[in-house]
């Protein structure tokens, strides 16, 4: 049943219009240059903030000598994987641009993390591409896929595919039943930079059981398009899943299986291409006015009401999904990125708006969708950088977890400098790590993006992946509960 205009204005008029937070990590603000923000603070060396002096974070971030991560004092990283340089089992070299990660308890008290791989366009411009490795292969021609790393209790580390051949493995999801979804951010059809297959799918990979990854197939009824990430509703069994596109601005999706069907194990990859609901979202202000674009917002806690359109041709025959609607049938936005399912509902980011968003410029936004009240909630709003050269300001936020210390843990993906950041439940932010690996020169030095953040399953290690060239990253630490400030 769909949230009607009239529903979600009596329920506006009963909360006050329509703010009423839901979730642990409540209405959250950005530093230092957050629009419609309070009590933001930046981060200095040698200079103790006003989060500081609160107990808000961890201190400032003290230069690596190593030239690689900048941590708080107290803080120490070590290299689980690099590009070029540490092996698989098979002996080929970790492929490269590593992506959207998740954690898993193994067997034997190990650690099993699945680690994708954006590479796009034709194989054989990547030095380190995902090996073929036989029965895994989705498209021999596919430079992308997943690999699969195990840490065990002594610290070893070994590494194998999940699934080859597939195409920008961008970020993606787990499960409640341990397995990792993964999304290719693409369009390609078969004969495009030589691939034998169409791709733009989701892919199941299990991280505990090779066998169950072997002759890989696409999950067609999540649509074929730009995918970023996805979630499952453990209550429901919905799927959320967002697209990072423009040309128009991409859309958020929902799945609702069909009567009858019950997740688990492969379960997905049995469904007909047509199987279940596919819906992209169209929002709505407590006023009942349709909202074309999520740039519309410009205070944090605005909340918009939610109903979901019929998706025509979800595999995209002819004609791009979020190309099928027209103005006035569903709510776009620019750069949908990551998305963490915690509080009982989804996290979901957006990247940034610029010229091709209808609304006011920002530098990033995390929504919050709340599927029992069938609401949108602003929760993060970082206003436009100005100088991304400079450290301390935030921008291009992109994958995203939810922290057991409480708040969120975002990967920034902007202009300039690179940070891990946090963002605590009262709308304090605090910085966690810097990239410091220069891949440009030093006339112009360039920073890759932080990816793949997720926490350990014991919550005693935050692991993260700098994309370029391939560095998969554990993190310790004195972690805490961040207080409110």
């Amino acid at each position: 049943m769909s949230l009607t205009r009239r529903d979600f204005a009596r329920q506006s008029a009963i909360t006050g219009a329509g703010v009423a937070l839901a979730g642990s990590v409540g209405a959250l603000a950005t530093a230092p240059n957050a629009l419609a923000s309070t009590e933001t603070e930046t981060e200095s060396e040698g200079v103790e903030s006003a989060g500081h002096h609160h107990g808000v974070g961890y201190g400032p971030l003290i230069p690596d000598p190593k030239g690689l991560l900048a941590l708080p004092a107290g803080f120490s990283y070590r290299v689980i994987t690099y590009s070029g340089r540490t092996k698989l089992e098979s002996g080929e070299f970790t492929p490269s641009n590593h992506d959207g990660t998740s954690t898993f308890d193994g067997p034997r008290g190990t650690t099993l993390l699945v680690n994708n791989h954006e590479l796009a366009g034709p194989r054989a411009q990547w030095p380190h591409p995902v090996p073929l490795t036989e029965g895994l292969v989705y498209d021999p021609a596919g430079a992308g896929g997943c690999t699969v790393v195990e840490i065990r209790p002594g610290g070893q580390v070994a590494e194998w595919v999940g699934i080859a051949g597939t195409v920008t493995n961008c970020a993606g999801g787990n499960t409640p039943w341990d397995t990792w979804l993964t999304c290719e951010e693409t369009e390609d059809k078969a004969g495009t930079n030589g691939f034998t297959k169409d791709h733009g799918y989701v892919f199941e990979v299990d991280p505990k059981d090779r066998r169950r990854n072997k002759d890989p197939k696409p999950i067609k009824a999540l649509g074929r398009y730009a995918h970023e990430a996805v979630v499952v509703d453990p209550k429901r069994g919905r799927l959320y899943l967002t697209e990072d596109a423009s040309g128009p601005n991409g859309l958020l999706y929902r799945w609702t299986p069909p009567q009858g069907f019950e997740h688990g194990h492969g379960r997905l990859a049995t469904l007909a291409d047509d199987a279940g609901a596919y819906q992209a979202f169209k929002c709505f202000d407590s006023g009942g006015k349709f909202v074309d674009d999520l740039s519309r917002a410009t205070r944090i806690g605005t909340v918009y009401g939610v109903d979901w359109i019929d998706v025509p041709d979800r595999d995209a025959k002819t004609v791009s999904v979020r190309k099928q609607f027209t103005d006035g049938q569903v709510t776009r936005a620019r750069k949908l990125e990551g998305m963490w399912w915690g509080d009982g509902g989804v996290y979901i980011v957006s990247s940034y708006a610029r010229a091709e968003s209808s609304g006011q410029a920002h530098d990033g936004a995390v929504w919050f969708y709340d599927p029992k009240r069938r609401t949108l909630t602003l929760k993060v709003l970082i206003g436009v950088n100005a100088d991304p050269s400079v450290d301390g300001p935030l921008d291009g936020p992109d994958n995203i977890t939810v922290s057991p210390y409480g708040g969120l843990v975002i990967a920034e993906d902007g202009s300039g400098i690179q940070h891990l950041f946090g963002a605590t439940d009262s709308g304090r932010t605090y910085p966690i790590a810097r990239n410091e690996l220069n891949i440009g020169t030093e006339e112009e030095p360039e920073y890759s993006e932080f990816t793949g953040v997720t926490f350990s399953p014991d919550g005693r290690t935050l692991f993260a992946n700098i994309q370029v060239p391939g560095i998969m990253l554990a993190i310790k630490g004195p972690w805490k509960r961040q207080k409110r400030g």
